[in-house]
């Protein structure tokens, strides 16, 4: 994300998205009642002496609405946003409804009455540097590999398999060896562009002997591999399990999504044991932000960006209180499975920095 000017006395940000993980922030930080603008196309009848009574013609124009909706769509790569037009030449009517097609290379700038901390620092991080690590989870069942976007990470390619039994020693070893190779070829595919780290993870032998055949097969690519790391299980679900157990720390310590899974892992810890140091919900989060007890907030982004306005009036205004109080604020992704999990607590949750017991009487 190019962050071009930011002018908050006016209200105004003007950025550039350059990758898919910028379309998502940006379907975060632009809100009901915002104003957007951007380079737009339409169609405009005219009928006029000179064209053909009532033909359309697709006027490009610079162009502002006042957003009733935004919609993403990660596949795609699109970012659309919806609304009332507010700024359009004299040819294209003012009030009517829009909608603005966003595409990667194309500036924009976004409007609000008031730029929330947190969003702020939202499109900051988004203008920070950081290469996708590539996560090939192994077993000899199937592998998987992953590549980790700043709101989780996107299965690029899984494949299981059935290896011979180990009675039938020889028979295995040649089937081994094809089974490894169409997955270096696989991660071979996905590492060639960017050359981006790695992390090999599994179960077993296997994973091990996988990295013996990578250092043997591929010099080059092996070198990229930052950590290799045990866990249960095989495919998406080893992924599930190295995010929540924290072994991807090491790899991926300024990862977005592995900072995500390890916030929520805790406030699940401390839920397991009854400690009093963590609570959920609006109310009892509410309270204790109010009683100064809050050491990090946690939202989920969903808690935010599909509620209405007096709802996330206020959220913001607690979101505020606990940055006001010197505490932290998280917004969790909910494309992965730790915003999963936090709305299964109603989308809200705070560690603590002293115990505050909840009453269950009621409850």
């Amino acid at each position: 994300m190019k962050i071009i000017e930011k002018n908050l006395h006016q209200g105004f940000v003007k950025v550039v998205p350059d990758s898919p993980d910028d379309l998502w922030h940006l379907y975060n930080v632009i809100y009901k009642g915002d104003e957007v603008y951007a380079m737009s196309s339409r169609a405009i009848k005219s009928d006029t002496e000179t064209s053909r009574p009532k033909s359309a013609e697709r006027v490009s124009a610079f162009m502002g609405v006042k957003v009733e909706s935004v919609g993403w769509d990660k596949f795609l790569g699109r970012l659309r946003v919806h609304g009332l037009i507010c700024h359009a030449p004299d040819i294209i009517p003012e009030g009517a409804h829009h909608t603005l097609n966003i595409a990667l290379n194309q500036p924009m700038t976004i409007v609000k009455s008031e730029w929330p901390k947190h969003l702020l620092n939202r499109l900051e991080r988004a203008s920070e540097t950081e290469k996708a690590m590539l996560i090939l989870s192994i077993d000899d069942e199937g592998f998987a590999v992953a590549e980790t976007k700043q709101y989780g990470y996107e299965t690029r390619v899984e494949q299981r398999i059935r290896l011979p039994g180990k009675q039938d020693a020889d028979k295995r070893v040649e089937a081994t060896k094809g089974y490894f190779r169409l997955a270096v070829e696989s991660l071979q595919k996905l590492w060639a562009p960017n050359r981006n780290p790695i992390v090999i993870i599994g179960a077993g032998y296997v994973k091990n002997d996988f990295v013996r055949y990578l250092n043997d097969e591929a010099k080059e690519m092996a070198k990229s591999v930052v950590d290799v790391k045990s866990v249960n299980n095989g495919g998406t679900a080893g992924i599930d399990e190295a995010l929540r157990s924290g072994v991807l720390l090491k790899a991926a310590h300024q990862l977005r999504i592995v900072d995500e899974t390890e916030t929520i892992e805790e406030v699940m810890k401390r839920l397991g044991k009854g400690e009093g140091t963590v609570t959920y919900g609006l109310d009892a989060v509410e309270q204790a932000v109010q009683m100064g007890a809050v050491e990090k907030l946690v939202v989920a982004d969903t808690q935010i960006r599909d509620a209405d306005e007096q709802q996330r009036l206020k959220l913001e205004g607690l979101m505020r209180e606990t940055e006001r109080r010197a505490a932290k604020v998280t917004v969790i992704s909910t494309e992965h499975e730790a915003g999963a999990k936090l709305l299964a607590l109603g989308g809200i949750a705070a560690l603590l920095r002293f115990p505050l017991y909840r009453d269950t009487s009621t409850q």
